[in-house]
């Protein structure tokens, strides 16, 4: 397990408990470092028959030609997601709105399958666009170790800056600012829970991945129109639809390319469950027998006999 540069000591407590729990010495080994170094050096080795990678596109790309110019191991990727979060005008709107805010700040925005794309219907939006803001004001942003706190810093001065970036652009092509957009007070990289609302697909806001609490609040008036809009990003990891209606829940949810579609709840996850995506958020899938069969290979054995017993 090679861990990312930023979050080096969770990896070395979990190995801890790993002896703890009794695994022999050397089944887990647990190397920290930068991914231009020790990354590349694990991707590139002959000797490492497969690789497991979560992170970013671009890294992903990287990896994947170090593995295909070294011995061509496997490489499963769990990468990027811009995930649309799907509310029609028959969904409870309150439910809707706290799980639409929890789908895009939770971990201060810091995840893979956050709901950073939240298409609303025409009929309601208004009203959830007045909740949601009402919302995101009350989210308690603090010290992550002090009880009551909903939301932490970023993760670094990089990532902080990158989603600062991302608000600034988001004001600047006349996306509305409903709250947030600065940083809270002068030490940390605390951002304020941010949302915008009259968004529209064509703005960086909603078509890269932030990583942040930057909520982007898009208006659609159809289900062919909102299938076709959600579909049209290079991503495809995740996706939640809000309905009461079980024919628009079944009809959207198959049409959407996605790796995990949540109805009527986000971020809902078991062991059992495959977890992955398509396009450019990666191959392969996590969890149990789907995530074995990528560490499994498929060997024929064919023994000649000297007297079949057909003949």
């Amino acid at each position: 397990l090679k861990t990312a540069e930023q979050t080096p000591l969770t990896a070395f407590y979990a190995g801890k408990l790993f002896l703890e729990a009794g695994l022999p010495p050397g089944v887990l080994n647990i190397v920290s470092g930068f991914g231009a170094t020790a990354g590349a050096a694990l991707a590139s080795h002959m000797d490492v028959d497969k690789l497991a990678f979560t992170g970013s596109t671009d890294t992903g790309k990287v990896i994947l030609g170090l593995a295909a110019n070294s011995n061509l191991k496997p490489v499963t990727l769990e990468l990027g997601g811009k995930s649309p979060f799907i509310v029609f005008e028959d969904a409870d709107i309150d439910k809707a709105v706290e799980l639409a805010h929890f789908a895009l700040f939770f971990n201060q925005g810091q995840c893979c399958c956050a709901g950073s794309r939240t298409f609303v219907h025409e009929k309601v939006y208004d009203e959830f666009v007045e909740k949601s803001k009402a919302r995101a004001l009350k989210r308690v942003v603090g010290d992550p170790f002090r009880k009551g706190i909903e939301q932490g810093p970023q993760i670094d001065l990089k990532q902080f800056e990158k989603v600062m970036k991302y608000i600034k652009s988001g004001i600047e092509s006349n996306a509305t600012l409903e709250c947030g957009g600065d940083q809270i007070g002068d030490k940390g990289y605390f951002i304020q829970p941010t949302v915008f609302s009259n968004v529209k697909d064509d703005m960086l806001i909603a078509q890269d991945e932030i990583f942040g609490p930057v909520q982007s609040i898009l208006k659609f008036s159809d289900v062919d129109e909102v299938i076709k809009r959600a579909n049209e990003t290079k991503y495809g990891l995740a996706a939640g639809v809000f309905t009461k209606n079980l024919d628009t829940a079944n009809r959207v949810s198959r049409a959407l390319k996605a790796g995990t579609v949540w109805v009527n709840c986000f971020d809902v996850f078991d062991a059992a469950i495959p977890f992955g995506g398509y396009k450019m958020s990666g191959n392969g899938r996590e969890k149990g027998i789907y995530s074995l069969n990528n560490y499994l290979q498929i060997k024929a054995v064919v023994t000649a006999l000297n007297k079949p017993a057909w003949i």
